[in-house]
């Protein structure tokens, strides 16, 4: 018995590089806004949700757990999805892929708002993840095929804008919605969104296929890289419940490291690999996916402490948050196109190291942030990471999907997204660590030299972990001079940690402008581009 399954090809493969585009359909600059509408709706829906979670709490009458695992859920099905999606958009089309990744994310949306209990909103949430897993990967590798390499960059530099402007857009709509209308209102606005992305792609999207893609799939293969990322992904998840040197932290780490080596043998023997393994001779391919991993450790890592930070440390609504968060993503917004530009000019190696080198900058730059700083200050620090992170998110794309063969476009789309989705929660987990040693080694110092009372027995841990988000553990009628001397330290102490994540986020980024002296413009992308006309 193999592990080979073959599926006979009913469609006729197509040639190589984009065709001269007909009207509306298959023209590029159309395909990239049909692509972007559907990946609008995917990126809006990461931020969004985090918003509506303590409505979905008290409505549902949910548990801090079953909480987390409304964002748990989600992100381990994406994460464990993308590449095996990936291929799958390469061997049958990413159009199809695209489409039905469309329809399914909309449909789950709406099962979340006619959910009435926290289970099926978490079921619902694994759906969701499944099906956005098919729809990113499809969307490179269908701008991948569309654009010739001339043009590559610029429209992957509207991509990010697109995914820069609906990441910001997040929290004040849903802020709004939540408060306005209901909980139920964010995941119902995904309807209407994919009503318009599945008629857009209906129209306008029009398959490619190289002469050589996929026919078979490696099913021993995608069970194993499966099991890997879920048990790398989980234990990064877990590590701050558990523990870096719990006994079931370092089973599932291992478990991890052990799929991945028999993954990497596997693919050695297989006729059709998953992720045929001679991709990573590809320097530059390498380098990019290294690049993305470090750049989303550095940015999702150290983003996760600027909500607490703005919200329980300057007392700020959701909605008030977002606002302020308008420098970063506004300069992401502005600086992808401009990234594209640069990049398709000078090529990718000056603009990333660049950008990674602002990134660490900007990093350094909040770890400066105090209880007090100003939202000037603030607004200068989030300005300078978003126009660090542009360039970034741009030519590190590039230099991943513009490296692969046209067949394997969507698996390199897919390594992309999940090179983000490993970097985003090692980078969590790690600095989240990093929050809860420093706050651990000083809160109790910090307390003692304030003369507060002393801490009954066997609360201190409880506390700790409040202050890890910047919660002030006042307790009820305290008397006004102690509520401030306890605030005072439980924000200290909060931003201390906080700068300390915030200078090792740095040091990362300063590793990645290191990674970024090795990438070079996409080759293949540019022998695959034909002479389309755009």
């Amino acid at each position: 018995m193999t592990s080979q399954i073959t599926v006979d090809d009913q469609v006729p493969a197509k040639e190589t590089g984009p065709a001269p585009a007909s009207g509306l359909r298959g023209h590029p600059w159309l395909t990239l806004f049909a692509v972007a509408v559907g990946v609008m709706m995917v990126t809006l829906d990461g931020t969004i949700v985090a918003v509506a979670n303590p409505a979905i709490q008290k409505d549902l009458n949910a548990s801090l757990a079953d909480v987390q695992w409304i964002t748990n859920g989600y992100l381990l099905a994406l994460a464990v999805s993308l590449i095996t999606a990936g291929k799958l958009g390469d061997r049958f089309g990413h159009r199809q892929t695209f489409l039905l990744g469309i329809a399914g994310f909309a449909a789950s949306s709406t099962a979340i708002g006619l959910s009435s209990s926290v289970e099926l909103v978490i079921g619902c949430r694994v759906a969701q993840g499944l099906f956005g897993a098919l729809l990113m990967p499809a969307a490179l590798g269908l701008l991948r095929a569309t654009f010739p390499a001339e043009k590559l960059n610029m429209a992957i530099g509207i991509w990010g804008m697109v995914i820069g402007a609906s990441t910001a857009a997040g929290p004040i709509v849903g802020g709004l919605l939540v408060e306005n209308v209901s909980w139920q209102s964010v995941f119902f606005v995904n309807v209407p969104v994919g009503i318009i992305a599945l008629v857009l792609g209906l129209v306008i999207l029009v398959d490619h296929r190289a002469e050589n893609a996929p026919r078979s799939f490696d099913v021993l293969g995608i069970l194993v890289l499966s099991a890997a990322m879920f048990s790398l992904i989980w234990a990064l998840i877990k590590a701050a419940e558990w523990g870096w040197g719990d006994p079931k932290t370092l089973v599932f780490l291992a478990v991890s490291v052990l799929c991945f080596v028999f993954f990497a043998f596997w693919e050695t023997k297989v006729s059709e690999p998953l992720i045929p393994l001679s991709l990573f001779r590809s320097l530059p391919l390498s380098a990019g996916t290294v690049l993305m991993v470090l750049m989303a450790f550095a940015f999702m890592g150290g983003l996760f402490f600027v909500t607490f930070y703005l919200q329980n440390v300057h007392l700020m609504s959701p909605v008030d948050s977002g606002l302020h968060l308008l420098p970063l993503t506004g300069m992401m917004i502005v600086g992808s196109p401009l990234a594209g530009a640069a990049i398709t000019k000078a090529g990718p190696r000056i603009p990333l190291v660049a950008g990674m080198v602002a990134t660490a900058a900007a990093c350094f730059g909040m770890a400066q942030l105090t209880p007090g700083t100003g939202t000037l200050t603030m607004s200068l620090w989030f300005a300078l990471l978003g126009l660090g992170l542009a360039p970034v998110m741009v030519g590190a794309t590039e230099v991943i999907v513009g490296n692969a063969p046209l067949e394997l476009s969507g698996v390199a789309g897919g390594l992309q997204q999940a090179a983000m989705q490993v970097g985003g929660s090692l980078g969590t987990a790690v600095l989240g660590a990093v929050m809860a040693s420093t706050v651990s080694s000083s809160f109790g110092d910090n307390w003692a030299e304030a003369e507060l009372p002393p801490l009954p027995e066997g609360q201190l841990e409880l506390v700790e972990k409040g202050v890890q988000v910047g919660l002030a553990p006042v307790p009820p009628g305290a008397p006004e001079p102690v509520a401030q001397a306890i605030t005072k330290v439980a924000h200290d102490t909060f931003v201390s940690g906080m700068s300390t994540a915030f200078t090792v986020a740095g040091v990362v980024a300063v590793l990645a402008a290191v990674v970024a002296c090795f990438t070079k413009r996409g080759v293949n992308a540019a022998a695959g581009a034909g002479a389309a006309h755009v």
